[in-house]
């Protein structure tokens, strides 16, 4: 099957912008966005030996897709001892959890950039048996090369919300081309199993979302035991993973639930903690009185806000608050988050309207009556005062849709990963 044009276009294009990569790294690694240590990874080039035998290659964008790898590699590692497993991602919040999450049976690498010498020089060496991507970050040469090498690809956990689908929809054939390269796709939720059996004419298996089955790393027992002991009888929330424009509205919220709680503490966890120094600042303009995480400061009774910037504590914010709004909800083209690590750390949810990447999920915390949807700083600020008059949603409420909403995905994924691995087909054609 010949590419469609549009593909066609996009390698000559890369191919064209292939010099510029080099010089385009340095300028991110100067604003912070790129490893400099690391950079060769980046062009496909390795930082470490290939291990020995069968190797798994599993790539993720960022923090959500690769904590869904994390668990997925533990369980596949655990029936298979005999594997190896290289896990990409693309940003370096990512590469960081990989090193605490990632078994000793799996390292992590740089995704390449889509430039045809940085994707042939990665695959020429790693040289997977299998090859796994997870939600919906698809580059166009790596699939395609993967593909041509007659590597068995799959496509875990795929979601797309509607946006998305109209996105890909605008270019039916390079979608048809590109997810035809895949041998398996499993599908997080039926909205997505649905677009793409409409965008590829060929059957997507609906298994359910990883992330449900993905237990969050505990907090230090001690470390959470010290803060509830610190902010006992304090009333205390948690706004987790914000985006620029959000923070104003939670900080609003917070002003007034001060005038009824003067003793209130709003913990704010950034989504990106190098946003840290930006937020500070917001802050501090309020005239709030404050205390930043990064500088190892934990607040006092006086001060009303703790600044949350750094990574990878995202489960002690949950359980020492036990009151969390899921950010990325109150403006539209964010699509929300993932609402399930609160509820495994014991914390009520609150959440914005706009959760388009987790309609499904969001809609049976609904059902079940798990989680209040909030609009404004007003809203949040009622609804705080609900959950601590004990009028709120129950955390065994939010289980029972976290139990619905699973399906079994992990068993589901696993198996077609191994039948792939195998025979090079799906499970479901397998012999």
């Amino acid at each position: 099957m010949s590419l469609p044009p549009a593909l066609t276009a996009y390698r000559v294009l890369m191919r064209c912008a292939s010099p510029l990569a080099v010089p385009l790294l340095i300028q991110r690694a100067r604003a912070g966005k790129e490893d400099p240590e690391r950079r060769n990874e980046r062009l496909g080039r390795p930082t470490f030996p290939r291990p020995p035998g069968r190797l798994v290659w599993l790539h993720g964008a960022s923090v959500g897709e690769s904590l869904v790898l994390a668990g997925l590699v533990t369980e596949f590692a655990a029936a298979h001892p005999e594997l190896r497993f290289l896990v990409t991602t693309g940003t370096m919040t990512s590469a960081r959890l990989m090193a605490k999450r990632l078994p000793p049976v799996a390292r992590h690498q740089y995704l390449p950039i889509d430039t045809l010498s940085a994707v042939t020089g990665f695959l020429d060496y790693w040289k997977p048996g299998l090859a796994v991507f997870a939600e919906s970050e698809l580059w166009p040469n790596l699939v395609i090369e993967t593909a041509q090498r007659g590597i068995p690809m799959a496509l875990v956990n795929a979601r797309m919300n509607d946006r998305s689908l109209a996105n890909w929809q605008k270019r039916p054939d390079s979608a048809r081309y590109l997810l035809g390269c895949f041998d398996w796709i499993g599908a997080a939720d039926s909205r997505t199993r649905d677009g793409l059996e409409n965008l590829t004419g060929k059957a997507v298996t609906l298994a359910g979302n990883l992330k449900l089955e993905v237990r969050s790393e505990a907090p230090d027992p001690q470390a959470l035991a010290q803060i509830r002991k610190r902010f006992d009888g304090r009333p205390v929330w948690l706004a987790a993973s914000t985006h620029p424009g959000e923070e104003a509205t939670i900080l609003h919220a917070h002003a007034l639930t001060l005038k009824a709680h003067p003793d209130a503490l709003l913990i704010l966890a950034p989504r990106h903690p190098e946003r840290g120094d930006e937020v500070a600042r917001l802050i501090d303009k309020q005239g709030f009185r404050f205390v930043r995480r990064s500088a190892g400061e934990i607040p006092s009774a006086n001060q009303q806000i703790w600044l949350a910037d750094t990574l990878g504590e995202m489960a002690l914010w949950y359980g020492a608050a036990r009151l969390a709004l899921i950010a990325g909800s109150l403006l539209p083209d964010i699509g929300g988050h993932n609402p399930i690590e609160a509820s495994q750390a014991g914390a009520v949810v609150l959440s914005g309207a706009h959760t388009a990447s987790f309609d499904d999920l969001y809609a049976l915390y609904r059902q079940h009556e798990a989680v209040i949807t909030v609009s404004n700083a007003a809203s949040i600020a009622a609804a705080l005062e609900r959950v601590w008059s004990h009028r709120g949603p129950s955390i065994k409420a939010a289980k029972a849709a976290i139990t619905e909403a699973s399906g079994g995905a992990m068993a589901t994924s696993l198996a077609a990963l191994e039948a792939l691995l195998e025979h090079g087909k799906p499970a479901e054609i397998a012999s």
